[in-house]
């Protein structure tokens, strides 16, 4: 167990950094599986614009790597770019 206030307060904070992390790293995942999922390029374009901003959110505060973000949003976007 922590000696210290400090460190103590440290667990507790990465414990809630931790959570939130997993929760938006789940939900970008889920949106890029619901992307893959459709199949007219009207429907997927504005879907896209919102799966990106996720993933640039994530590879800012390092949830994700930036070239796993980077070569997530070139594979989605040549994707919906091969809709009809």
């Amino acid at each position: 167990m922590a000696n210290h206030k400090s460190s103590i307060k440290r667990i507790r904070s990465n414990a809630a950094k931790r959570l939130r992390n997993r929760y938006q790293a789940k939900t970008t995942r889920n949106a890029i599986k619901k992307l893959r999922d459709l199949t007219s390029k009207s429907e997927a374009t504005p879907v896209l614009s919102k799966v990106v901003s996720m993933l640039d959110r994530l590879a800012k505060k390092n949830v994700i790597h930036k070239n796993k973000a980077s070569n997530n949003k070139s594979k989605l976007t040549k994707f919906v770019n091969g809709l009809k």
